[in-house]
C-alpha cells in the first residue's frame, strides 16, 4: 500500500507544472497586461514621468515585500490548492483564512472582468462599430471555455501569447515619436487630474500578477521551490519593463494624447499592429490566468466548509488534476454580471482594495509566525519579521491614502466574514497562529507580575474543589458569579489513588470541560489522584498555578461527616497557612440553591480581613447578570439601642467611601443570643456571607459549632481571609489605611 502511495505521489510530481510554466509565465503575463497597454499612458499623462516612476516603485515594493512573506510561508508548508487562502488559513486559522479567502476569490473573479473589459475596449478602439459590452461577454465565455479544459492546455496557450507580448514590447522600444499633427486639439477644457493616489489605485492591479502563480499551487510539481523563484523573477522582469516604458511614453507623445488615447502605444511603435497583438494576448492570457485561479480558491474554500452549505458543490473537481469545472461555471456567472455593469476605471480601484487587503494579511501571517519564533515555523526561505511588518503597514497606509471610506468598507467586509465564520464554530485540524500570539502575550504579562500583591488590582482567582461537578455544580456556579470573566476560574477534582487509569482521568477532564462549556462557564480543569484526598487537595492548591499567577481563593463544600471533620479542619488550616482565602459553601434546604437571587446578607465585622473579602465578593456578585436584582444587606449586631445610631452613621460613612450600594441593618441584642438574631434576621435571604475565625488548636470544635449554627439557614458562605492583602484598600480608593 505504501509503495502504491509513493508511486502515485511520484506520478503527480512528474506531471505537475514547473517554475517557468506554472509560476513565472502566468505571473508575468498578468503583470504585463491590460493596465500596461491601455492605462499606462493615462498614468504618465496625469502624474508625469517622475510620478509614474514613483508609483511603479511603490507598488512594486509592496508586491515585493509581500512576495517575501509568500516565499517564507510557501517554503514552510506544503501549499495546496487555494494559494494565498491556503497559506493564510493554515497560519492564522480557518476564520482569518476564510475571511481573506472570500475576498481573494472576488478579487480574482473581478480580475477576469477587468481583463475581458480591457480586451473589449481595445477591440472597439479599432472597430468602433462593435458593441463593447456584448464583446466583453462573448470574450468572458470563451475564456471560461478555455479554463474548463486543463491547466496545462491553458499554460501552453500562454507561451504563444508571451511571444506576442515580447514582440510588441520590442516594437515599442524601436518605435518613434508621434507626429504631433495627428493629435486632434480639443476646445474642451483639460480634464482635471484625478490625483496621485487615484492614479496609483488604477495602476496597482498591474503588479498583482504574483497571485496568478500562487493560485496555481495545487498544479505545481514543487510549490516550495517554484513559488519563490517564479514570483521573484516575474516581479524583477515586470519592474524593469515598467521603469523603461514611462521613459518612452513621456518622450514620444504629448500629455493630451497620453490621457485621451488608450492605444497611444500603437502610434509610437515600430509596428503598430504588434501592440494590438500584445494587448489582445495580454488581456486574454491574464483573463485565463485569473479564470484558472479564482475557481481554485473557491474550490479550496468549499472543501474547508468555509462557504455556506448551498455552495458546497463548488468544491467538486473532475479528472486526475481535480479541475474545478463546477467552480469555473459559477465564477463565469459572477464575471458576466460584473462585465455587464462595470468599466475599466471602476473595476481597477476595487481590485486594488481587495488585493491590498490580501497582501496585508499575508504579511501579518508571515511576520507574526517569524516574530513568535514558533518551533513549527521552519521556512527554508527566511525573512526577518520587520520586512513583513513594513509590508503590512504599507498596504494599510496606501489603502487609507487611496480612499479612507473604501478602506473602512473593505475592512468591515473582512471583519463581517470573520465574525460570521467564528459564530459557525468551524473546526480545523491545522490550528492557528492565534494560540502562539496568546502564549507570547501571556508570557510577557506573567514575567511582569511581581511577588508584591497590589491591593488596588486584586481580584478573585478561585479554585473550586468540586469533586464531581455534576453533583456539586452550585460551587462552580457560585464561583462563576463573582469571577464574571475577570478572574481565572479553576475547577479541580482529587480522586483516590488507583480509582482510575490515565486514560480515564483524561476522559473525565474532557467531560468536565464539555459540561462547563454547555453551562456557559469558562474555566480551567484539573483532575489528579492522591492516597489521601485531603492531603492531595492541599498539595494541589500549593502547587497549582504559574509563577505568581496562582489561585488566591479556595471554594469547597462543607463536610458534614464527623469521621472526616478533623481532616477537613486541618485542610482548612493548611489553606490558611498557604495564604489562600477559603470559602466554605453550606447548601441550604431550598431546592434552588440560591433562591430568587434577590437578597445577599453580609454579617459585618469591619473592612479588615473577612469583612473586606465578603464585601468585595457581594459587590462582584451583584454585578453579575443573574444577580442584577439582588440587594446587599449589611448586618451588624450592637449591644444596646443607644449604640444603633452611631453604628448606623459609621457604617453609612464606610459604604460611601467604598462606593457600594447596600442597606444597613443595625440590630441590638436586647437580651438575645447571636444565633437567635442570625436565624431570625437572615431566614429570608437568598445567600448569606459570614466570617470564620482564624484556625487554631480549637478550630475543629469551633467549626462544629458554626455548622450547627447555620444548618437551618439558606445557602451560607463561610469566609476566611488569609491573603496578606488589605481588602479595605481594595474597596477604599486613595486610602493608605483602613479601619474597622
Amino acid at each position: 500500500m505504501g509503495a502504491l502511495l509513493n508511486k502515485n505521489t511520484a506520478k503527480q510530481k512528474t506531471n505537475g507544472l514547473g517554475t517557468f510554466g506554472g509560476v513565472f509565465t502566468p505571473s508575468i503575463l498578468t503583470i504585463l497586461g491590460v493596465i500596461m497597454y491601455l492605462r499606462f499612458g493615462w498614468v504618465v499623462g496625469h502624474v508625469g514621468l517622475v510620478g509614474t516612476l514613483l508609483i511603479v516603485t511603490m507598488a512594486t515594493a509592496i508586491t515585493f515585500l509581500t512576495s517575501l512573506s509568500i516565499a517564507s510561508i510557501a517554503t514552510d508548508q506544503k501549499v495546496k490548492t487555494g494559494g494565498a487562502y491556503y497559506m493564510i488559513s493554515r497560519s492564522l486559522g480557518i476564520e482569518s483564512g476564510g475571511a481573506i479567502g472570500i475576498s481573494l476569490y472576488f478579487a480574482q473573479a473581478l480580475s477576469v472582468a477587468l481583463y475581458t473589459v480591457g480586451f473589449a475596449e481595445s477591440i472597439v478602439q479599432v472597430f468602433p462599430q462593435l458593441d463593447e459590452k456584448l464583446l466583453g461577454i462573448i470574450t468572458t465565455i470563451i475564456v471560461a471555455a478555455i479554463a474548463l479544459g486543463s491547466a496545462k492546455a491553458a499554460i501552453k496557450a500562454q507561451y504563444v501569447i508571451m511571444v506576442g507580448i515580447v514582440i510588441s514590447i520590442v516594437s515599442l522600444i524601436f518605435g518613434s515619436a508621434i507626429d504631433t499633427t495627428e493629435v486632434i486639439s480639443s476646445t474642451d477644457p483639460a480634464p482635471e487630474s484625478p490625483g496621485f493616489w487615484v492614479v496609483f489605485a488604477v495602476f496597482f492591479p498591474a503588479v498583482t500578477g504574483i497571485m496568478a502563480g500562487v493560485n496555481m499551487s495545487g498544479d505545481l510539481k514543487n510549490p516550495k521551490k517554484s513559488i519563490p523563484k517564479g514570483t521573484f523573477l516575474a516581479i524583477g522582469v515586470g519592474y524593469l519593463i515598467y521603469m523603461i516604458l514611462p521613459l518612452i511614453l513621456a518622450n514620444r507623445a504629448p500629455v493630451e494624447a497620453l490621457i485621451n488615447d488608450p492605444l497611444i502605444m500603437r502610434k509610437i511603435s515600430f509596428w503598430g499592429d504588434s501592440i494590438l497583438i500584445g494587448v489582445w494576448g495580454a488581456t486574454l492570457s491574464s483573463a485565463i490566468g485569473s479564470m484558472l485561479g479564482a475557481p481554485r480558491v473557491l474550490q479550496a474554500l468549499a472543501k474547508d466548509n468555509i462557504l455556506p452549505p448551498f455552495l458546497k458543490w463548488t468544491g467538486k473537481g473532475t479528472g486526475d488534476d481535480d479541475n474545478p469545472r463546477v467552480g469555473t461555471i459559477f465564477t463565469l456567472g459572477v464575471v458576466l454580471i460584473t462585465v455587464w455593469i462595470a468599466d475599466l476605471n471602476l473595476i481597477a480601484p476595487i481590485l486594488t482594495m481587495f488585493f491590498l487587503t490580501t497582501y496585508g494579511v499575508l504579511n501579518v501571517a508571515a511576520g507574526t509566525e517569524r516574530f513568535l519564533g514558533s518551533p513549527s515555523f521552519r521556512p527554508t526561505f527566511r525573512v526577518h519579521w520587520v520586512f513583513s511588518l513594513i509590508g503590512a503597514v504599507a498596504c494599510l497606509a496606501v489603502m487609507l491614502l487611496i480612499n479612507t471610506t473604501a478602506t473602512v468598507i473593505a475592512l468591515l467586509f473582512v471583519a463581517g466574514i470573520f465574525i460570521w465564520l467564528k459564530k459557525r464554530e468551524l473546526n480545523s485540524t491545522w490550528g492557528s497562529i492565534g494560540r502562539g500570539v496568546r502564549m507570547a502575550v501571556l508570557r510577557a504579562n506573567i514575567m511582569r507580575l511581581t511577588e508584591d500583591l497590589e491591593s488596588k488590582n486584586w481580584r478573585p482567582n478561585p479554585i473550586v474543589l468540586a469533586g464531581s461537578p455534576t453533583k456539586r455544580w452550585h460551587l462552580i456556579e457560585f464561583a462563576n458569579t463573582f469571577t464574571n470573566k475577570q478572574g481565572i476560574l479553576s475547577v479541580a477534582s482529587v480522586l483516590s489513588k488507583g480509582s482510575m487509569n490515565t486514560e480515564q482521568i483524561q476522559s473525565m477532564k474532557l467531560h468536565i470541560q464539555e459540561f462547563m462549556l454547555k453551562k456557559g462557564v469558562n474555566g480551567l480543569v484539573k483532575v489528579m489522584q492522591a492516597k489521601d484526598r485531603f492531603e492531595g487537595a492541599v498539595n494541589l492548591v500549593n502547587a497549582y498555578g504559574l509563577g505568581t499567577l496562582v489561585p488566591n481563593t479556595v471554594i469547597l463544600g462543607e463536610s458534614q461527616s464527623k469521621e472526616f471533620r478533623a481532616d477537613f479542619c486541618q485542610m482548612i488550616q493548611r489553606f490558611y497557612e498557604l495564604q489562600r482565602n477559603v470559602l466554605i459553601v453550606h447548601k441550604g434546604k431550598d431546592a434552588n440553591t440560591f433562591g430568587n437571587r434577590k437578597r445577599i446578607d453580609v454579617w459585618w465585622g469591619g473592612l479588615k480581613g473577612n469583612g473586606g473579602l465578603m464585601m468585595i465578593l457581594s459587590y462582584l456578585m451583584s454585578n453579575n447578570i443573574d444577580w442584577r436584582q439582588a440587594k446587599v444587606h449589611i448586618k451588624m449586631v450592637v449591644g444596646s439601642d443607644s449604640a444603633v445610631q452611631k453604628a448606623q452613621d459609621n457604617l453609612n460613612d464606610i459604604l460611601e467611601d467604598i462606593r457600594i450600594q447596600a442597606e444597613c441593618n443595625i440590630i441590638p441584642t436586647n437580651g438575645r443570643s447571636f444565633d437567635e438574631i442570625l436565624q431570625e434576621s437572615s431566614k429570608h435571604a437568598d445567600l448569606i456571607f459570614m466570617g470564620m475565625a482564624t484556625p487554631n488548636e480549637n478550630f475543629e470544635e469551633y467549626y462544629a459549632t458554626v455548622q450547627n449554627r447555620i444548618k437551618d439557614l439558606p445557602t451560607t458562605v463561610l469566609a476566611l481571609a488569609a491573603q496578606e492583602v488589605s481588602f479595605g484598600k481594595v474597596l477604599v480608593k486613595n486610602s493608605d489605611e483602613t479601619d474597622n
